[in-house]
């Protein structure tokens, strides 16, 4: 493969994960829905640079799908770049009557088959696979084969991997397979990885500073020799040390810059100081109107605070408005930031907040705010 002819990446369209799996989830619904083999559908190769949220987006493609369909969705992610050929082919054994060789079927062949169940083989890292790996995986990707092993009806492949021009460790793909693919390249968009931040459960902070900081969002270039960067996944590692390990940035700033690098580290440490600031979120949602913050830091601290919060008591309605109440006491382009904020805890949330008529006046005088339209 390497003395192929190297394909251009400048003409496949670009799309955040949002769009993607608004795309591809209901593309592959409707096929499931309508009876048809998945294989009707090409299989997808999504590029794109490392930590872009390429495994994330086949995630929420599958629970997606899951919704649309009423089907179980299993995952089976494989890392190719951890994998030899015999792991994909299998193990050779004799046959019976010793005459024949036979190959054991290896266990990512080992599927539900149910009419109840769709399968997502998610082929990870391929183009930066030992070549010899890389020819096992696209005869899975294309014809949805491996030596004697065929892949269940009810499967779908979807394969990832870096761009060449990333400087990651990767094959250039000949243009005769690239033409049997479907390819993406994945993208990153702020405004995305905020919605699925907020649903998620990405802690405030580091919300909360990437709307402060949206540039530190993704600070990969494939110039640079830094061993720490900072990425969509970069960023959920550090969430998950704020969540689980210490909440308090000081203290844990150099496992945060151990992943993100001691740049945007920095810049996150001594952002996170106007938290002491900060009026209590607990009295915002008890009714209580403490005085607003001044400064944009604070601001956008506030608001990632109280989204936190508001998702964790979406259903108290009640308190809900209180917060809402004191949201209309904000300059409005921060009261547009918190609202929308609101409307991604959940899907349609936004109906909830409609019987709320602290909300609903809030859309009659700054709606309009609201990307021009409510």
């Amino acid at each position: 493969m390497s003395d192929a002819k190297e394909i251009r990446n400048s003409n496949i369209p670009q799309m955040n994960v949002k769009r993607l799996v608004g795309e591809l989830a209901p593309a592959y619904s409707a096929i499931i829905n309508a009876g048809l083999p998945v294989k009707t559908f090409p299989s997808v190769m999504l590029w794109g640079p490392p930590g872009v949220g390429k495994s994330q987006a086949v995630r929420q493609i599958a629970a997606e799908i899951g919704e649309r369909t009423g089907k179980r969705v299993n995952v089976t992610d494989v890392r190719l770049l951890l994998f030899n050929p015999i792991d994909l082919r299998g193990i050779p054994t004799a046959n019976a009557d010793k005459t024949l060789a036979v190959w054991l079927k290896p266990q990512i062949f080992q599927m539900d088959e149910s009419e109840e169940v769709v399968n997502i083989l998610f082929l990870d890292e391929i183009s930066a696979a030992p070549q010899s790996v890389q020819a096992a995986a696209y005869q899975i990707t294309l014809d949805r084969v491996v030596g004697e092993h065929r892949l269940p009806e009810n499967c779908i492949v979807i394969a990832a991997g870096n761009r060449v021009t990333d400087r990651s460790v990767t094959f250039k793909m000949p243009k005769a397979l690239a033409n049997r693919l479907m390819h993406i390249e994945v993208e990153c968009s702020f405004n995305s990885w905020k919605e699925w931040a907020i649903r998620s459960g990405v802690n405030d902070k580091v919300v909360g500073f990437l709307s402060f900081r949206r540039q530190h969002l993704m600070n990969f270039e494939a110039a640079s020799d830094d061993l720490a960067f900072a990425t969509p996944r970069s960023w959920e590692m550090v969430s998950n040390i704020l969540n689980f390990v210490d909440p308090d940035v000081d203290k844990m700033y150099h496992l945060i810059a151990g992943i993100v690098g001691t740049g945007p580290a920095v810049e996150f440490r001594t952002w996170a100081k106007v938290y002491s600031d900060l009026p209590s979120v607990e009295d915002i949602f008890d009714g209580k109107q403490p005085k607003m913050p001044a400064g944009t830091d604070a601001m956008y601290a506030l608001c990632s605070a109280m989204t936190a919060y508001a998702r964790d008591h979406r259903d108290d309605l009640r308190r809900i408005a209180n917060s809402v109440r004191y949201a209309d006491r904000m300059p409005p382009d921060f009261s547009t930031v918190l609202l929308k904020d609101y409307m991604a805890i959940e899907p349609d949330y936004r109906a909830k907040l409609l019987r709320i008529p602290e909300f609903t006046e809030w859309l009659q005088t700054k709606g309009r705010l609201l990307n021009g339209s409510v």
